[in-house]
């Protein structure tokens, strides 16, 4: 049985020693300035590319927009 993720809300099919950077890579986010909690639990950009994701996770990305 495949073992999913929900990233904002959308099933994954999870990977093992999947990071935040695969997730934005397969679900094709590029914009710059990206915030990325993890069961709730704020990840540093530092670490998207060490953070392994376990299974079952409920990933959040959010994209920062700034303005006047």
């Amino acid at each position: 049985m495949k073992i999913l993720i929900k990233v904002n809300d959308n099933p994954l099919e999870w990977e093992k020693n999947m990071t935040i950077d695969t997730i934005l890579k397969k679900m094709k986010y590029s914009f710059k300035m990206l915030v990325v909690k993890v069961n709730g639990e704020l990840v540093k950009k530092s670490e998207f590319g060490n953070f392994i994701i376990p299974e079952e996770a409920d990933v959040k990305v959010i994209h920062l927009i700034s303005g006047g």
